[in-house]
């Protein structure tokens, strides 16, 4: 028997004999696809995992079941069960062939036959060994899944589960770890989800008592914009329990005198609770123990900080449960948040994400020009300010210390000519002047004529900024097209159609580094990747070990001020020093044209390791045997499109996708070559045809071989061929290209012949194409 009459005729037996689908609140999920696949370009992903049985009981996964045909070892299907198990943090796991099943605990480690499959409720209970009545509650909620339209991701799911079994455990302070664009809002919105129809509150939670009301819970964000965000996601909230949900705002305790709480989820910033009348907090107008918890969203950015302007408002409410969301792992600079809330109860980086086919890959252009350092010289121009004879001026001191403006109007036309300017792009830029400078440069070089095609966002341009924002975030809107900021868009920008980030100015921090790579990450429809043109040298942060880093244990604490030395009242920063007067040079006529640039680009591993140039192709060679064993062999693959297919997929699950071999092409100055020079170059050191050649060579086989019908048609072929590449060739292309030769499917059978004779000359040619 195959695999499916195995499992049709015996897996599934056994499993409902043990109860699976059968007792109330058990689930049998079939072919669970646990990741999407990598993407790899050209819309291909690596294959994608999936367990053959997921064993659901009272809203949790259980077990995972790796099934096998009837003729092959019970065993055999271990390792798929260990590694799904891991991926889905299920406990047990199985492999069987349908004979004799083989069973293991993730926990303990212990593993071998079983008699059969445990019911659900034994499998619950070797899972969860110690009762917990709060933790069973939680479990009785399901996920909301807005009626059955949206799943939550393997990762998502874990997440919740994890916050719920630390809030079950008794523990006030939990800390989830998530890369930007992993959905830590839709998190947040489950997590309240459960606690809201268990009735979980503190004051039950704390005596043990059986539940009496509903919690109130508060979503703390530090900009409006991730306030708005997170109350737009809770709206299932609305159909449930309408007026449940509340946002506190300014304007609306100005107009009541009086701070909202009729509600059940409330949402608002920092900003608005640290500010009241008179100068007073507004979150002091609510009792100590109002709310039962509080999700901090982007909790790494000061509030865990003794000093920082959120401790307050979480000092005041200590009662409650205080759940941080954050997007980066344990830094230098912000220990003072994991020492604040513990280490994360789950952890999901941005390597797993984009691996798993849920984060949208990068690649890298490293860019250094002769003007990245400058020295003044006597022929140029100083308009404003003193500069100092001699000194050498680096990426930290232009923009700030320094500016030249050619210098800036060198770089934003390299980028604007790399780029396609009808994609959505970010410019980071050194100051908010430097933003100004920078949008200005893009508006004077753009190919488009809306006059909003490039703005600025900063927090100098308030309430038009913020509308220039959401347009952005429109994936409806094409303008505006390019945003420039300094600061401001770092983070919270769901913008899922970001195809460019352009860094213009240094990064000193990983933490810093990650959200603004996270600003391009998220999926969108036909987004195969997205690309980082780096001015700043900031792609050295790539050499962070698992990309997002080991946890750096923090530093000493700062010393506190000495006695009698004022001290910043919480919300005050320490007044800055005066700065010096920014210096301004304008560079001596026909240096600006003398500039230098050269760019490079970054490749990456299968398992998202940085690469350089070199390393990938060293990479590749090593793996191409695994395909061919002579450059014979890899004419016979490439002359048939379906085996030719199948190589290329097989490619990109090493990691060698289409977008990568493109790149290689261009450092082998081959671009206007078939993808089948670019291997038989790095295999065997052949000399690359180009397209043209090879359509040359193959047209004195077609004149020869066809008929004057055909080669009219296959003339049509090796012409576009030439002009866009290999993949015409393919058998999905044969209807699209006789649409575009002959307006009709028929008045191309007319021609040709029948579809089967037709598809035989289409296959058949290709082979001249590739003729030693």
């Amino acid at each position: 028997m195959n695999e499916a009459e195995t499992r049709a005729e015996h897996i599934d037996p056994a499993l409902k004999a043990a109860g699976w689908g059968v007792v109330e609140g058990s689930r049998i999920l079939r072919e669970f696809q646990i990741t999407q696949g990598r993407l790899q370009g050209a819309g291909t992903r690596t294959r994608p995992e999936i367990a053959d049985y997921v064993l659901v009981f009272r809203n949790r996964k259980l077990a995972v079941v790796e099934a096998k045909k009837w003729d092959l070892p019970h065993t055999e299907g271990a390792a798929q069960a260990k590694r799904y198990a891991q991926k889905l943090a299920t406990r047990f796991t199985y492999s069987t062939n349908g004979q004799a099943i083989y069973g293991i605990d993730m926990d303990t480690g212990a593993e071998g036959d079983a008699p059969a499959f445990p019911s659900p409720e034994e499998l619950w209970s070797r899972t969860f060994a110690t009762q917990n009545a709060w933790r069973d509650r939680f479990a009785a909620v399901p996920f909301e899944d807005r009626g059955g339209t949206f799943g939550g991701r393997y990762y998502q799911d874990i997440a919740v589960n994890r916050v719920m079994e630390a809030i079950a455990e008794g523990k006030s302070r939990v800390l989830l770890t998530l890369a930007t664009g992993t959905g830590k809002t839709f998190i947040a919105f489950q997590i309240a989800w459960k606690l809201f129809h268990s009735r979980w509150n503190l004051l039950d939670w704390k005596s043990g008592n059986a539940p009496t009301r509903r919690p109130r819970i508060l979503f703390l964000a530090d900009r409006n914009i991730l306030a708005d965000q997170a109350y737009n996601a809770f709206s299932a909230f609305e159909d449930t329990s309408p007026g449940s949900l509340v946002r506190i705002d300014p304007e609306s305790i100005r107009k009541k005198g009086k701070v909202p709480k009729n509600g059940s989820i409330f949402f608002t910033i920092f900003q608005t609770f640290m500010c009241g009348p008179d100068g007073s907090p507004s979150f002091g107008d609510y009792p100590p123990d109002f709310f039962d918890c509080i999700v901090i969203d982007e909790c790494h950015r000061g509030g865990a900080n003794n000093e920082g302007n959120w401790r307050g408002i979480m000092d005041y409410f200590a009662p409650a449960v205080q759940l941080g969301l954050t997007a980066t792992p344990k830094r230098t600079d912000n220990a003072d948040t994991y020492a604040y809330f513990g280490e994360p109860v789950y952890i999901y980086s941005l390597k797993e994400g984009i691996n798993d086919g849920f984060l949208t890959p990068f690649k890298v252009k490293q860019i250094a020009t002769t003007l990245d350092e400058y020295v003044y010289t006597p022929d140029d121009q100083l308009i404003e300010g003193e500069v100092e004879e001699g000194r050498r001026y680096v990426e930290t001191d232009f923009n700030r210390v320094i500016e030249i403006r050619e210098r800036e109007k060198f770089r934003v036309k390299l980028f604007m000519d790399m780029i396609d300017q009808r994609e959505k792009t970010l410019v980071f830029c050194a100051t908010q002047d430097h933003a100004l400078a920078v949008r200005d440069l893009v508006n004077q070089m753009k190919t488009c004529r809306d006059p909003n095609y490039c703005v600025r966002v900063t927090a100098n341009d308030g309430a038009a900024g913020e509308q220039f924002l959401r347009e952005f975030q429109d994936n409806d809107k094409t303008i505006p097209t390019v945003l420039t900021t300094s600061q401001k868009l770092s983070t919270g920008v769901d913008a899922r159609n970001v195809r460019n980030i352009v860094l213009m100015r240094p990064i000193n921090s990983m933490i810093e580094f990650k959200q603004i790579i996270g600003r391009g990450t998220r999926l969108f429809d036909g987004k195969d990747y997205f690309t980082i043109y780096d001015f700043v040298k900031a792609h050295h942060h790539f050499s962070d070990p698992e990309w997002d880093g080991e946890p750096i244990e923090p530093e000493a604490p700062t010393p506190r001020p000495a006695p009698g030395e004022p001290k910043p009242r919480p919300g005050e920063s320490p007044k800055p020093p005066e700065r010096p007067q920014r210096i301004k040079v304008r560079l001596a006529d026909g240096k600006e044209r003398s500039i230098q640039f050269m760019a490079a680009t970054s490749f990456w591993s299968a398992d998202g390791r940085p690469m350089s140039a070199a390393q990938f192709l060293e990479s590749l060679y090593g793996v191409l045997p695994d395909f061919f064993k002579d450059e014979e062999e890899l004419r016979e693959i490439w002359s048939d499109p379906s085996t030719r297919k199948a190589f290329l997929l097989g490619l990109a699950e090493k990691g060698f996708g289409r977008e990568p071999m493109a790149e290689i092409q261009k450092i082998i100055e081959a671009e206007n070559s078939d993808l089948f020079d670019v291997l038989a170059y790095v295999a065997f050191a052949l000399h690359p045809f180009t397209r043209a050649e090879r359509a040359d060579k193959a047209r004195q086989a077609v004149h020869t071989r066809f008929n004057d019908k055909q080669q009219a048609f296959l003339e049509f072929v090796l012409s576009q061929y030439v002009r866009e590449g290999v993949d015409e060739l393919d058998q999905e292309k044969l209807s699209p290209l006789l649409r575009l030769k002959y307006s009709a499917i028929a008045d191309a059978a007319a021609e040709l012949g029948q579809p089967e004779e037709i598809r035989g000359m289409f296959v058949g040619f290709q082979r001249y194409l590739y003729e030693g």
